[in-house]
């Protein structure tokens, strides 16, 4: 079954490379949790991931409805369409 367009979650996500990516994820990460905090998004998911020796991300998941402000607000450098599993 397909999910209704604006009820499907999109995972924002912030690139970081170089010797400090992974710390900077997780400060990132930080300052991710305050904006959901302060702006009370439907969904409180937040993270970061280390991808590789220099490069990790950060993310955010948001209700569909919610993205284009928070796109605008925080300029995240891709999004996708966020599956429970796809972590």
């Amino acid at each position: 079954m397909k999910t209704p367009l604006l009820d499907r979650k999109i995972r924002l996500i912030w690139d970081f490379r170089g010797p400090a990516a992974t710390s900077t994820a997780e400060h990132y990460t930080r300052h991710l949790r305050e904006y959901v905090f302060h702006e009370e998004l439907k969904y409180d998911l937040v993270g970061y991931k280390k991808l590789g020796e220099s490069h990790s991300i950060s993310f955010l998941v948001v209700a569909e409805f919610e993205m284009p402000k928070v796109r605008d607000d925080l300029k995240p450098h891709r999004g996708e369409v966020y599956l429970d599993d796809s972590l």
